[in-house]
């Protein structure tokens, strides 16, 4: 049958046309061999799936079908020949728990694409398990997927349990959509961020849970033109920005939304954090609004000290953060001081906006709670708990 040929069922009052479409074709990863038995390595009948559906000169569907796939590595690689490349995954993909792949950077990788779409409610499981504390590489733990260079990128209805390291890491994209993802790992899994984004813009993530035991969501050197929406945060270390300012000059980012979420028990709530260090750069253009803290420790943080190391050198940070508002955030604190802007001497936090924050403190050493100000500059207006403490523009 030709391409969007049609043929006819009669019926008795009527005729119904029903339509096909050769170009659009579904190559499933059991026809290359995959066992899915959960030991087997299914690595190179999934990457040969992966080929054929890539040259595909049509829409194209990769279907990885319910079971358990143990890959021990992949890189699924374009340009593809087609209009779009569908990733579906309805069973569980394993990685390996040879300690002899920790020192890799990347566990699944997808690069240089132009549409690609990664659905089906299936689970990347990193069996991080295996590897958290027993790090001896120079290189960090690898991520469970990784998005590069792509353009165009929809995830939604995906899960990814126990990364050994970053679950998600989207570099060098632009119109991504993440949407229904959901992401988990222990508390006290190091270093186990749930989505980080580097040099990428117009990327969304919505309507997520996220628990880890790292940043929910991270967004470091290059995030532009970022929006969160409807993300539930905990365990973990909150929303970041940065770190910026360690290793190059002038790293940026700006344009940020994060809206519509809530934090439950994290360490930290909606952070900028920045080195301490002669590196330039700017953080500016960023909100965060109409989001709930439940016993959040730091629930509003800017640190420009930051050294997670703490042998840092004490001195000022190089990166300006300015025009940053946040509207509409309540809930509570697990420490008294909920609010902390600790911006740079020789750079100070320009443009602060602060609108309508209740945050309310309820151990047993009281009810009030209280804000911390070094050198950040701006405003606030309507509720003010705790009281600002910002030096007036």
């Amino acid at each position: 049958m030709t391409s969007n040929s049609c043929f006819k069922i009669g019926f008795i009052l009527g005729l119904v046309f029903v339509c096909t479409n050769a170009q659009e074709k579904v190559f499933n990863v059991h026809s290359y061999g995959a066992k899915a038995d959960g030991m087997t390595d299914d690595s190179k009948a999934i990457l040969n799936g992966w080929r054929d559906a890539c040259k595909w000169n049509g829409k194209a569907t990769l279907l990885i079908p319910l079971g358990e796939y143990m890959v021990n590595g992949a890189i699924f690689k374009g340009p593809c020949n087609g209009s779009a490349m569908t990733f579906e995954m309805k069973g569980v993909i394993k990685a390996p728990t040879d300690p002899k792949i920790f020192c890799n950077e990347y566990w699944i990788r997808f690069q240089y694409m132009n549409g690609l779409k990664i659905k089906g409610h299936g689970t990347f499981d990193g069996q991080g398990a295996c590897a958290w504390g027993k790090h001896q590489c120079a290189t960090p733990l690898p991520f469970t997927v990784g998005f590069y260079f792509i353009k165009n990128l929809i995830v939604h209805d995906i899960h990814s349990n126990n990364s050994k390291g970053v679950h998600i890491n989207v570099f060098n994209c632009t119109n991504g959509f993440f949407r229904h993802v959901k992401i988990t790992a222990p508390d006290d899994s190091p270093n186990t961020d749930g989505i980080r984004i580097g040099y990428s813009n117009n990327i969304h993530i919505v309507d997520s849970n996220i628990g880890t035991g790292d940043d929910c969501i991270s967004m470091v050197a290059g995030s532009q033109s970022i929006n969160i929406s409807g993300v539930t945060c905990g365990p973990g270390h909150g929303i970041s920005i940065g770190s910026l300012g360690k290793l190059s000059k002038n790293d940026v980012v700006k344009d940020i939304h994060t809206k519509n979420c809530t934090f439950i028990n994290t360490q930290n709530g909606v952070r900028i954090k920045t080195w301490a260090s002669s590196m330039t750069g700017m953080a500016t253009n960023i909100t965060f609004e109409d989001i709930i803290m439940i016993k959040v420790s730091n629930p509003i943080l800017i640190d420009q000290q930051y050294c997670p190391t703490g042998n840092c050198k004490k001195q000022g940070s190089s990166v300006q953060v300015k025009e940053v508002t946040y509207k509409n955030i309540r809930g509570s604190s697990s420490s008294k001081v909920a609010v902390i802007f600790d911006c740079s001497d020789s750079h100070p936090c320009n443009g602060i906006i602060v609108k309508d924050i209740n945050l309310v403190y309820n151990e047993r050493d009281g009810p009030a709670t209280s804000s911390a100000c070094e050198n950040a500059i701006g405003k606030a207006t309507g509720i003010e708990l705790p009281p600002n403490c910002l030096k007036k523009s």
